[in-house]
């Protein structure tokens, strides 16, 4: 594995700080974290005041359910109803954590698993070239059942488009599929087809991230040739290809709905972000955030065009703001070119190591990024007001944490393999974990009328750790 000493672009720079960081142990004091983002989710989060005060003065936080609902009954706002803020403070605290209930149990490890933006359909991927999309609203049927062509070892990312009529998947090869979702039939195969790579070393080449613009016309992809890739679906052409890291590009992401600014990280151990609008005429990205020790497995924004987590190979997840961005990048990692998270344990000294230039705004530890790009997440807006973050693990389990105090507020714990990705209802109190063993699991509040899986314990399971992971 490569390792990067340094990087120069030049864009303007950017601030260095690290305001908050938090082990993630249930019960442990944490500092909290004081930025803008905290009072941006606790005005997205917390009550009306008159609707969380216990006696005139005094407020009580979180304020319980049953007061809540007396006081928007007795109208103590003066609105009549709940706001946006209020309904994200009562459901925020039922936290998806009863069951687990099995959605779908296959013979090869799960890498992709996600909702879509409305929360009717769920999209998983497996390694043994097999795509499922399921209809939420309809008990979980299987809608499609995609076989993937021509796959190079695994199903790395797909894509559902805006109108949710196609879905674009990647494997370890230049070229992507996309598949109808949209029609009646179940059995489905790739519709269509797009290169990525037209050169002598298609071999070598692989798509590790993909995803749909939010107008539905481009897709951007995070190569393992250190590229970035920006397909025109209209004009059926590669419009932008970006030669963005050092290494491999692990994970893509639009900022915002504009579709302006992209992020990528890679595992150069950066995050960069980059502004489509002035890179013909720089060529540079439009910043750099440095503070992880190892390679970025996943990025997720935010939403908003400015705050960003990501998922790094040094075991940790951290919060970033792209306004204390730079333009110079260091690199440093563990100073060991052994190491291998495919197939190594992080070693114990490097846990309380620290990048002195590290620009995050917090960092979040207790889950473990080994074996494979495991993927994080901010909850969802529309419930929880952002207000936790959670991820994956190696260890076999999901994580969430609290975004402000960085505290783990849950622990879900079935799989026996690596947890690769997991997704959060957009709208219910419900979350879906898929891992290396093969299971699709749901969890719940406050559950299901159906008995909860038991232990998930496989005769004849073999583990073998000496193949390749990613």
């Amino acid at each position: 594995m490569s390792r990067l000493n340094k990087n120069k672009s030049t864009c303007s720079d950017g601030g260095a700080s690290n305001e908050s960081s938090a082990s993630g142990k249930a019960g442990e004091r944490v500092s909290h974290l004081d930025h803008e983002i905290a009072q941006l989710t606790r005005l997205r989060s917390s009550p009306h005041e008159l609707l969380g005060r216990v006696v005139p003065g005094r407020m009580r936080l979180p304020a319980s359910t049953v007061r809540m609902i007396v006081a928007r009954e007795g109208n103590y706002s003066g609105r009549g109803r709940f706001s946006s803020a209020d309904g994200c403070h009562v459901l925020s605290r039922y936290l998806p954590t009863k069951g687990p209930w099995i959605v779908d149990r296959m013979k090869s490890r799960a890498y992709v698993s996600q909702f879509s933006a409305d929360g009717s359909l769920f999209i998983a991927g497996f390694q043994g070239s097999h795509i499922r999309v399921y209809d939420v609203d309809r008990g979980w049927k299987v809608k499609k059942d995609i076989s993937a062509r021509n796959l190079r070892w695994t199903i790395t990312d797909t894509s559902l488009s805006p109108d949710q009529l196609y879905l674009v998947y990647a494997s370890m090869s230049p070229v992507i599929y996309i598949v109808t979702v949209g029609s009646g039939t179940t059995e489905s195969i790739a519709n269509v087809t797009v290169y990525f790579s037209s050169d002598d070393h298609e071999d070598e080449f692989g798509i590790f991230s993909i995803k749909f613009s939010t107008d539905g016309k481009e897709l951007v992809a995070g190569t393992s040739d250190s590229s970035i890739c920006v397909y025109d679906l209209g004009a059926d052409k590669l419009s932008l290809r970006i030669p963005a890291h050092r290494n491999d590009v692990n994970t893509v992401c639009f900022a915002d709905e504009s579709g302006h600014l992209i992020y990528s990280g890679s595992d150069d151990s950066f995050c960069k972000v980059w502004d489509r609008r002035c890179f013909v005429a720089r060529g540079q990205p439009a910043g750099i955030l440095m503070g992880h020790l190892e390679g970025i497995t996943f990025i997720d924004s935010r939403g908003d065009g400015r705050y960003l987590i990501s998922n790094g190979k040094d075991q940790t997840t951290k919060l970033w703001d792209i306004r204390k961005m730079s333009s110079n990048a260091i690199n440093l990692g563990l100073g060991d070119d052994e190491w291998d998270y495919r197939w190594m344990d992080y070693p114990e000294y490097a846990r309380n190591l620290k990048h002195p230039h590290d620009q995050s705004l917090a960092t979040y530890k207790g889950h473990s990024v080994l074996r494979t790009l495991v993927r994080c997440y901010f909850s969802p807006s529309y419930s929880t007001g952002q207000k936790y973050i959670y991820t994956g693990s190696s260890d076999s389990s999901v994580y969430i944490y609290d975004l402000v105090s960085g505290a783990r507020v849950a622990k879900l714990d079935h799989h026996e393999a690596p947890v690769r990705d997991c997704s959060w209802h957009p709208y219910y109190p419900m979350m879906i974990t898929s891992a290396w063993d093969g299971d699709i699991v749901r969890w719940e509040f406050p559950g299901s009328d159906e008995a909860p899986a038991p232990p998930n314990k496989r005769a004849g399971r073999v583990r073998r750790r000496n193949m390749l992971y990613m």
